[in-house]
């Protein structure tokens, strides 16, 4: 399967990754992925991977807090609901 590379902010309190911008696609060089380019543009296969794989994430910045979803959720909890 193919992989979109991405660039994003890290919220280091609950681990998750903020994506900014999408910057590549690493290629997996199969026939059977819609996304690769060796996957023949005639193909009509359905077997065929038509998603990404898993994101390749790059930290650019690390933030020493909650994600905005995190904190929102923290803040429920808190008040009782």
């Amino acid at each position: 399967m193919c992989q979109q590379i991405a660039q994003g902010t890290r919220w280091s309190r609950c681990g998750h990754f903020q994506r900014h911008l999408v910057t590549a696609i690493l290629d997996c060089n199969s026939s059977r992925c819609e996304r690769s380019y060796h996957h023949p543009p005639s193909c009509r296969s359905p077997t065929c991977l038509k998603n990404f794989g898993g994101e390749i994430q790059q930290d650019i910045d690390t933030v020493n807090d909650y994600c905005f979803a995190c904190h929102a959720a923290r803040e429920r909890h808190a008040r009782g609901r």
